[in-house]
């Protein structure tokens, strides 16, 4: 998802960062009574319904006028500063609008209402694109000299959108007419269905089957569910637990094959439509990166391989297991029942990021001390977590579904590093720069992951707890840097299957997903097995709908890993050049960023790092074991 500063690009799913690879979470909490609901407080947006309603009806009677600039926007430099800007407070309304709708709905997906209000808003999203849809090309008619002219003699008015014109200029090849961007600009909410379509369905209709474990526990395996039970101690249960949820996902593997194809299919047609020779060059040029990036990413994770292949066998080694299968991969390396409840998760927090120093915390203080999350699962809400940070006016919010487990201390952990670093941005940018892009936000929250890991690690008080934390940190690289890699290399074939003109079924995802997850896990050298069956895992995934969204988990964690090593290393130079690099939201490309904060991802340096501290957190897991097994 973009956070890039866009006049046009307004669509409702860059309002969410998702903690990586999390699918859902769940209490618990089977047979006891669930925890008081901790809510956020949504009159920090709207005093109430009716004051929402009254603000919906004034953002659209503002966006119903905007066709009135058409034409007078390009008359001067200072008619472009006050258009422009007009168009920037327009959207950042919207945007508030659009927090609430969302918000509102995913506390409890089932109901109507919340149903209804989200549907307006995108409604109203499709209208404010076709509003404004002649406005790049009235921009690029105006040409690249005339607008660094106006550049120059406006400054500081144009100030706010000084990079929006300068990638407006850089894109210009890539921009239509004004009859094309009027198209597209109607055809989004059409483009999106996929993506609404899966949620429903998933969320809300697929019958979940229910399963008796060897406790006598009976298990809902919900999308919660799986996330808790495919963990069980006892093999068996963890089989039957795979075996009957994946089961469920291919009973719809037609329908939900479809449901994907049909959104590579908008995703190659925009492509299309704007001229790019592939989904991936347009998704990396929407972000102005090299391409360097993603070829290096593969390649390294790729020579990086017999690394994960270690893990698994250390892995099979510590549980007993001879033949590792898929449904191994995932109970902790040792048993140890954590309990970290909200209290605690905040307690921990505050101590964890001591080193991103006192700027840093002033405003993890001020969030942790507002209702600004949603904590608790309960019956519709959406699962896993997220933070959503659009309100530019107003504060971030965190969606969780906290489970009192150290899985639940993480994410939260996470989630709050995304909303400093909205805090941050909005606080140092104007609203036009404050949105930043992906490839910088999982950076904010990965490090705060690993500086968790580290602080456990080193306050663990027996060797069984020591090798319990170790385990997660090995498991967090398994699952961001390799895993999620693997997802992207899935997405990159599936929209070239499709660019080359091959039909795309729900067999043939589970083909190419198959192929993938067998290379990965080293099936063919006997490392782990995978069943055929688990090929059904590319349904699972929701990320698939986010456009290239993934490969970015994987960089940020190579990114964070490198930023953690200096900033444990007591670097002030580094600790210093990552905060500005928070600080400057959109302002920039992400990968010039970044570059500015001495990182460079199209270098094969952080990717090696990560996988050195795989390697070195399986010789400290070795070293405690000794001679063991």
């Amino acid at each position: 998802m973009s956070f890039k500063s866009s006049l046009l690009r307004i669509s409702l799913s860059f309002f969410l960062i998702f903690a990586p690879g999390l699918a859902a979470q769940d209490s618990g909490r089977d047979g006891v009574e669930p925890p008081v609901q901790i809510r956020w407080d949504l009159t920090d947006l709207y005093a109430s319904e009716a004051d929402w309603r009254s603000a919906f009806a004034a953002v659209q009677g503002r966006i119903q006028a905007l066709p009135e600039l058409r034409g007078k926007v390009s008359r001067n430099a200072e008619s472009l500063a006050r258009g422009l800007q007009q168009i920037a407070d327009v959207r950042k309304d919207f945007y508030r609008l659009a927090v609430y709708a969302n918000l509102l709905h995913d506390e409890d997906q089932r109901i109507a209402a919340g149903q209804e209000r989200l549907a307006k808003v995108r409604a109203m999203e499709t209208e404010f694109g076709e509003a404004i849809a002649w406005l790049e090309p009235e921009l690029i008619e105006l040409g690249e000299k005339k607008i660094r002219k106006y550049l120059k003699k406006e400054k500081e008015a144009l100030a706010p959108f000084d990079f929006y014109l300068q990638d407006l200029i850089r894109n210009i090849p890539h921009r239509l007419d004004e009859k094309g961007e009027t198209v597209l600009a109607a055809a989004s909410n059409l483009l999106g269905s996929p993506n609404k379509i899966y949620e429903l369905l998933v969320n809300a209709d697929v019958p979940w089957p229910e399963v008796d474990l060897s406790n006598g526990e009976r298990a809902l395996l919900n999308q919660a569910g799986y996330v808790r039970h495919r963990a069980a101690v006892n093999r068996a249960d963890r089989k039957m637990v795979f075996d009957r949820f994946w089961g469920t996902w291919q009973n719809y593997q037609n329908s939900l094959g479809e449901v994907l194809a049909t959104e590579v299919h908008a995703n190659v047609f925009a492509a299309k439509a704007r001229n790019y020779e592939s989904v991936l060059e347009q998704q990396l040029a929407q972000e102005g990166l090299p391409a360097a990036v993603y070829e290096t990413l593969v390649a390294e994770v790729n020579n990086g391989l017999p690394a994960l292949h270690r893990y698994f066998r250390l892995r099979g080694r510590i549980l007993g297991i001879d033949e590792m299968r898929y449904y191994d991969i995932y109970p902790p390396l040792v048993q140890m029942k954590t309990d970290f409840g909200i209290a605690e998760s905040k307690r921990i927090t505050l101590d964890v990021l001591e080193p991103l120093g006192e700027e840093y915390m002033r405003h993890l203080r001020t969030a942790l001390a507002g209702d600004w999350a949603h904590v608790y699962p309960q019956p519709g809400k959406r699962s896993g977590a997220y933070m959503s940070g659009a309100a530019y006016d107003v504060h971030p919010y965190v969606l969780l579904n906290h489970n009192d487990d150290y899985n639940a201390l993480s994410t939260y952990v996470h989630e709050w590093g995304h909303a400093v670093h909205s805090l941050l941005a909005n606080a140092a940018q104007p609203f036009t720069k404050a949105r930043y892009s992906t490839f910088v936000a999982e950076i904010a929250s990965i490090i705060n992951e690993i500086l968790l890991e580290e602080y456990m690690i080193a306050n663990a008080e027996t060797k069984e707890e020591k090798l319990f934390y170790l385990g997660q940190a090995l498991e967090a690289v398994r699952g961001t840097f390799y895993r999620q890699t693997m997802f992207a290399e899935f997405e990159l074939k599936i929209h070239e299957a499709v660019e080359a003109g091959e039909p795309l079924t729900g067999a043939r995802l589970s083909e190419i997903y198959g192929e993938l997850l067998r290379r990965y896990h080293d099936h063919a050298g006997g490392t782990v097995r995978i069943d055929d069956l688990y090929s059904m895992e590319w349904a699972y995934i929701p990320h698939f709908y986010y456009d290239f969204y993934v490969f970015q988990y994987s960089t940020s964690m190579a990114g964070a890993i490198w930023f953690a090593e200096k900033l444990l290393a007591g670097d002030e130079g580094v600790r210093r050049a990552f905060i500005d690099a928070l600080k400057a939201g959109g302002s920039d490309y992400a990968y010039r960023i970044l570059l500015e904060a001495g990182l460079d991802m199209a270098s094969p340096e952080p990717y090696r790092a990560t996988v050195r501290r795989m390697n070195d957190i399986m010789d400290r897991i070795e070293g405690l074991l000794g001679d063991e097994g």
